[in-house]
């Protein structure tokens, strides 16, 4: 009985361990893979310290500019963020949704850098 409940804890991984297991396995099996025309999903990462999701998207064609309205971009991650319902437990937990987009034609420059706290989509 004693050995049954050692594995049985022994097994229960957190929160934030699951987290990191789902982002490196989504990245290893899934990664890069275009989510449209414009965008492809390059990587994703769980910052423990931060308790945070960071996403990492390139955007090529005629997204990859510098002319896109942040604001815009915001209000639409923001709604894309709350009616995610597959991360319901992590923002119930109040983790952070980070999201950012680099630019295919210059390689390293960050497009859009969005950060959402518990506030931004509660």
């Amino acid at each position: 009985m004693a050995v049954a409940a050692l594995l049985m804890t022994a097994c229960h991984e957190s929160l934030e361990d699951r987290a990191e297991r789902e982002c490196r396995e989504q990245t290893e099996k899934y990664c890069p893979v275009p989510v449209s025309e414009f965008v492809v999903s390059d990587s994703m990462t769980f910052e423990r310290a931060t308790r945070t999701f960071h996403y990492y998207y390139s955007l090529r064609g005629v997204a990859d500019t510098t002319a896109i309205p942040e604001a815009e971009a915001r209000k639409e991650m923001l709604e894309g963020l709350r009616n995610a319902t597959h991360l319901k437990a992590y923002k119930d937990a109040g983790f952070n949704f980070k999201y950012t987009y680099f630019s295919t034609k210059h390689p390293g420059q960050k497009l859009i850098d969005l950060l959402f706290t518990p506030k931004d989509y509660q």
